[in-house]
């Protein structure tokens, strides 16, 4: 392709944008300072507090995250010029994707020809879509003639494509031999898109919540309120994605003008130029953050060490600061809820929740397929060999794509419609959003087979024939079945006040920066008497609203939900544990074993083709 500038850059681009990176470090570091000293707060203060109510009643799989490992050959179009031609792909169980000259080099240990983290791509299977999507990178503009040359993605129609498209990368062009081999690409690199992207919003520890809360804080500090994706991928990532924003306009002034070609040409050349200034930033980040992670630790060691001693006084000054700061802001904040959030919050709320009853109702109806097959080849006094296929396959679900897909299929359905509702508010996030109903759809399909698998190895014996183990294995299916129902309750109501606060936060926060700046100030100083790290007059002030916000939402989900349904907080749910009395008794009977001793008990020889105990292991 003519046009295409060279992707490396010299040595005064470099420069410049190690310059841009250190600035952007510079004023980053402080704001994760602060949220590490709040996030430490925040979790020894609820260590100390009072106990949450009872877990959640499924088990926790201990498989997660991870994504079925997907390999097979396709055609790619590269080189210079570019061409199609034949590969072997590997999608790795970490979500990365890498390809190879062919299968024997990959069997034989050798060296991909390439590699890339799948975090913010999007996989487009149309080719119109894709060439439409290069004609709007590099768009004509009045009086502009360029010779059209020929075009390779023209010269030769793609049956069935693969194309990785990214804001800030070079699109990765691949193609499928069959449709099935297609669809089956398409669910696994979707699969490792999301992986990729939540792996901060999956983690709990501090350090993680830290980091997410202190760009949310530095981009305020930028003017930017509402919550977006940016914060998709690791920490290195996201630094890279928020410094790519903001150099987009000037790269775009300074090179555009000069691409010469086809439309398209120029558009693939922009996107490789983009590639290597993504990779030259995304180095400089990671180098920066791997030098700060020793100042991390020691940090995380001191305030450890030196808030744990001090909490309950600590808790009781900001308790009284917040106090008096409360009264300053009450009118205004209550005038933003009433004038502006109050109007929409019930129609968010509403698609929120119908949104995660359809991911949680198509879970379910999965989860009792899978159970029902097992049951059947009971019944069906399947041989040992097969019935351990079959559960083997049950195991699986939670990673099988195909199966799965039908769970994501309903988050993606109600993007349009809520996008619609939360770009007033500024919010933008609405993949994170989607992501994140997928990853709880995940996680409560794991956990329930994880659940199932241990209770029936329980209650299956070679004591017991055919028939009396498919009778158990009903017993188990009930059961499993109440749990899921029990969580996926609380899921869907963490899952939708988690994210009307994401929305309707920042907004809020937005609409009453200038009408409180001058409160705040005053605080300032009383603040800092204190002399905890872990406060600060905007933390303070951002909780005030929080607290403020979340009984509105709290309001609007007892509407919703009803009072009965309202026991559960973010960090748990309520529900007593079921009574395991009955299927547990009969099972440790026939075993002649005591709680916690699955499979222990004499064996008998048995009437059909059990498996041996702990078939159902998971």
């Amino acid at each position: 392709m003519g046009g295409r500038p060279s992707s490396s850059l010299d040595k005064r681009q470099q420069q410049h944008l190690r310059g841009q990176v250190d600035t952007l470090l510079r004023n980053f570091l402080p704001c994760y300072r602060e949220q590490l000293a709040a996030s430490v707060l925040q979790q020894i203060s609820r260590e100390l507090g009072p106990r949450e109510p009872a877990g959640c009643q499924l088990m926790r799989s201990k498989k997660l995250p991870r994504v079925r490992e997907h390999r097979g050959p396709l055609t790619q179009l590269g080189g210079h010029p570019p061409r199609w031609q034949p590969i072997f792909c590997v999608l790795r169980g970490d979500g990365r994707l890498e390809w190879f000259s062919h299968r024997e080099e990959y069997e034989n240990g050798g060296h991909p020809l390439g590699s890339t983290t799948l975090t913010g791509y999007t996989v487009l299977t149309s080719q119109r879509e894709y060439l439409h999507l290069l004609d709007t990178l590099c768009p004509v503009s009045s009086g502009e003639h360029t010779q059209e040359e020929s075009d390779p993605l023209l010269e030769m129609p793609v049956n069935f494509p693969l194309f990785l498209q990214h804001p800030f990368r070079r699109h990765l062009c691949f193609s499928a031999a069959t449709g099935e081999a297609q669809r089956a690409w398409r669910l696994a690199l979707q699969g490792g898109i999301r992986l990729r992207g939540t792996v901060l919003q999956r983690s709990q520890a501090p350090a993680a919540r830290a980091f997410l809360d202190a760009v949310r804080l530095y981009r305020q500090h930028q003017g930017h309120f509402g919550d977006d994706d940016v914060t998709l991928g690791s920490d290195a990532e996201v630094l890279t994605g928020v410094l790519m924003r903001k150099l987009l306009p000037a790269l775009r002034a300074q090179t555009l003008p000069g691409l010469r070609g086809a439309r398209r040409n120029r558009a693939w050349a922009w996107t490789e130029l983009l590639d290597a200034v993504h990779a030259a930033v995304l180095a400089e980040a990671s180098a920066g953050l791997r030098a700060f992670q020793p100042e991390k630790d020691e940090l995380l060691a001191v305030l450890e060490k030196t808030i744990r001693p001090d909490v309950d006084q600590i808790l009781r000054q900001r308790e009284r600061l917040a106090g008096r700061l409360r009264v300053e802001v009450q009118r205004p904040l209550e005038s933003c809820l009433h004038g502006k959030v109050d109007t929409q919050l019930s129609l968010v709320t509403q698609k929120l929740l119908s949104t995660m009853e359809a991911v949680l109702s198509a879970v379910q109806t999965l989860l009792a397929q899978g159970m029902d097959r097992l049951s059947r080849h009971l019944r069906g006094s399947s041989s040992g060999t097969q019935l351990r296929k079959e559960v083997y396959s049950f195991g699986e679900m939670p990673w099988d794509p195909e199966l799965m897909q039908t769970c994501y299929r309903e988050a993606e359905r109600s993007q349009r419609r809520l996008r619609q509702l939360v770009v007033p508010f500024g919010f933008f996030g609405t993949r994170s959003l989607m992501f994140g109903a997928q990853d709880l759809a995940q996680q409560l399909m794991a956990d329930a087979v994880a659940t199932f698998l241990q209770l029936a190895d329980q209650c299956l014996t070679t004591a017991l024939d055919c028939t009396q183990a498919a009778q158990q294995l009903e017993k188990v299916r009930g059961r499993v079945l109440k749990k899921f129902q029990s969580d996926s309750g609380s899921v869907q109501r963490n899952f939708t006040r988690g994210w009307l606060l994401s929305i309707f936060l920042p907004f809020v926060l937005h609409q009453l920066e200038g009408s409180c700046t001058v409160e705040l100030l005053e605080f300032e100083g009383d603040v800092l008497a204190v002399g905890s790290p872990a406060l600060t007059v905007k933390g303070i002030y951002k909780d005030i609203v929080q607290g403020v916000l979340l009984q509105m939402i709290d309001g609007e989900l007892k509407k919703a939900l009803g009072a009965n349904d309202m026991s559960c907080t973010l960090d748990g749910c309520s529900e007593a544990p079921w009574d395991q009395t009955g299927i547990d008794e009969k099972a440790e009977a026939q075993r002649g074993t005591r709680p916690g001793q699955p499979g222990s008990g004499t064996e008998v020889q048995p009437l059909c083709p059990l498996p041996p105990p702990r078939t159902f292991c998971s």
